[in-house]
């Protein structure tokens, strides 16, 4: 058959790689991509927002399942474009991806359900979300309604932290549209990890659970960013907290889809917090995770196509996943700067020296070719991940093959898994 992924980061040059090594494909395309597909997949070099020419495109290759990777196409409503011309995609349609789309309309949603999550009220002007905040106590959460590129949520320490981020977001337009609309939440402590689940439309089957780790520097210090490195599965994640987040989570949700008339096929993301052993909820997402499916991925035991045709072809009620034994462990090299300035077209080397057979992986996501050198071409550069028996085992592994790979100012955090690793002590 005949793939197609939609997608340029390292979850989709992770997605990519193991379609690639399924027996049920036989040509593989990846658009944009970057310089990890070029030996795998095949790239018809069509952006991401280009839904015309992605359609014509899968019409005239005859694409018999298209997997997209980002968000942004599927709450823009890719998938309902592709379903209305008769063509199989993995993703939910517009009304589905509003779990991530709006965090109003997610937030309102566990509200209703009962699903557990932080206590909440929305906002659409300054003034109202100011006066709001005098009566909180901090640390204030405030989180932008629509999409903004995993850099929506603030965490203010104080009340003129909060009233800097309000005015950002109203007054400043830092994040356009999406944060003309907010939503302030009670900050919820506790360690946070993430469940991503399959789901066809009536039912839905987790994956092993993970860890990301967000802030750009060791001991979770500085800035936020899309993530530095996550390990899995999570240690914080027993066998009871994920029937907990099963029972109270995702079947709630998956039955107000239903209500709602939403056939949503495509992947369910849980952020958690976990707290004395219990779920709540800090967001929902209607795509894979990343950093979190380089950890994730690299312990499947079943065949990615065939999990994700069962999917789409609403058969997971009898599917069972295969999970190799073990743990992983991903560590994030960024350029020098991120998330703030960075340089581009720095010489990566070192990359033909991790090898799958030794337990390494390298799933690329700010790169592309130039010639025959493989040169930074993003902010998060490459996920080196590493496998083991155990959670030390894998972050050893990890920080093995990151040091056979060097790119000037190449910056990772040294403690990805510490935490993970406490479970064990």
């Amino acid at each position: 058959m005949k793939v197609l992924v939609i997608g340029s980061g390292g979850r989709e040059h992770t997605i990519v790689y193991f379609l690639n090594k399924s027996s049920l494909v036989d040509r593989l395309f990846w658009t944009p991509g970057n310089a990890g597909g070029v030996d795998i997949a095949e790239n018809p070099g069509i952006p991401v927002n280009d839904f015309p020419a992605l359609l014509q495109f899968a019409k005239k290759e005859k694409i018999n399942l298209t997997v997209v990777g980002p968000e942004a196409p599927l709450v823009n409503g890719l998938s309902d474009i592709f379903t209305e011309n008769d063509l199989v995609i993995f993703g939910p349609g517009s009304e589905g991806a509003k779990i991530e789309g709006s965090k109003i309309y997610a937030k309102q949603l566990m509200k209703k359900k009962g699903i557990p999550t932080a206590g909440f009220a929305d906002f659409y002007d300054m003034h109202s979300a100011a006066q709001y905040i005098k009566k909180l106590s901090p640390p204030y959460v405030i989180k932008a309604d629509g999409l903004a590129a995993g850099k929506g949520v603030l965490i203010a320490t104080d009340e003129k932290e909060a009233h800097s981020a309000l005015n950002d977001m109203f007054e400043k337009k830092k994040f356009g549209v999406s944060g003309t609309k907010i939503v302030i939440e009670e900050f919820l402590s506790g360690e946070e990890a993430t469940v991503l689940a399959l789901c066809d439309g009536k039912n839905i089957i987790p994956l092993l659970s993970s860890q990301d780790h967000k802030p750009v520097f060791d001991g979770d210090r500085g800035p936020n960013t899309g993530g530095m490195g996550a390990i899995a599965p999570a240690p914080v994640v027993s066998d009871a907290v994920m029937d907990r987040v099963m029972e109270r989570i995702l079947y709630p949700l998956v039955d107000e889809l239903n209500a709602l008339n939403i056939s949503y096929k495509g992947v369910v993301y849980v952020g958690l917090m976990i707290r004395d052993g219990n779920p709540y909820v800090v967001e929902f997402n209607c795509r894979f995770g990343d950093p979190e499916a380089e950890a994730v991925f690299p312990l499947l035991d079943s065949d990615l196509c065939e999990f994700i045709l069962h999917t789409v072809q609403e058969k997971l009620k009898n599917y069972r996943v295969k999970w190799k034994d073990g743990y992983s462990c991903d560590v994030v090299l960024a350029s020098g700067g991120y998330p703030g300035q960075y340089e581009k077209g720095k010489e990566i080397e070192g990359l033909e020296r991790i090898r799958p057979e030794d337990g390494h992986y390298v799933f690329h996501a700010g790169t592309k070719r130039v010639g025959e050198r493989v040169v930074t071409n993003g902010g998060r550069v490459l996920n080196v991940v590493g496998t083991g028996k155990s959670l030390k085992e894998a972050i050893d592994s990890a920080y093995r093959a990151v040091g056979v790979v060097h790119f000037d100012s190449m910056h990772y955090r040294k403690d990805i898994g510490s935490r993970g690793l406490r479970y064990f002590q």
